[in-house]
């Protein structure tokens, strides 16, 4: 099936911001990449805003489909340790403009909706006070916040992780997000 132009514009606009950041995706960057016109963007995007907004929209369901494929279902057709498995694994060795257009869009709520909306379902959310009490919600949280701090060591470091060494922190990742799954067993005193 042959990309829409709409998509093989969205495709050229992360190229752009994958070499040279979201400052400089504009129409004529994007048409140069895109082979287009300007024109033939306009139609599709008739705003700098617009277009930029396609784009978060069309990297964050990329990203979700990642992870559906690595969960072998939706979200919602699965266990949230499952989900966090799936979000572990597939954030780890981001694409440079993933994370650009991330930190982008904590300034724009429309475009942060777009990936909170990812995370809401594939990630653990902050506790609230009143869950301070029940520690796995804590603990849950403080893997997805090693999760993610494994994604901006890979994405920010000169010297990759060794894959034997990243699978093994992405495992002990995973296996925090649910301790009782994979914690070792206490023997009895009594023995």
């Amino acid at each position: 099936m042959r990309p829409s132009k709409r998509d093989e514009i969205l495709a050229a606009a992360k190229r752009v911001v994958q070499r040279e950041g979201v400052t400089t995706l504009t129409y004529e960057s994007v048409a140069a990449e895109a082979g287009l016109t300007k024109g033939g963007l306009l139609y599709h995007f008739p705003s700098r805003e617009d277009l930029l907004l396609a784009l978060h929209t069309h990297v964050a369901a990329e990203w979700e489909q990642a992870m559906e494929a690595e969960a072998g279902a939706p979200a919602e057709e699965i266990t949230e340790d499952q989900r966090f498995a799936a979000y572990t694994r597939l954030s780890q060795n981001p694409e440079r403009a993933e994370l650009i257009l991330q930190l982008e869009a904590s300034e724009n709520p429309e475009a942060n909706e777009v990936w909170e909306r990812v995370y809401r379902a594939w990630a653990p959310e902050p506790p609230s006070a009143e869950d301070l009490s029940d520690g796995a919600k804590l603990q849950a949280f403080i893997a997805r916040l090693a999760a993610d701090g494994l994604w901006f060591y890979e994405a920010l470091s000169s010297q990759p992780l060794d894959p034997a060494v990243r699978e093994q922190t992405i495992e002990a990742i995973i296996r925090l997000a649910s301790p009782a799954e994979g914690a070792p067993e206490t023997p009895d005193d009594g023995a």
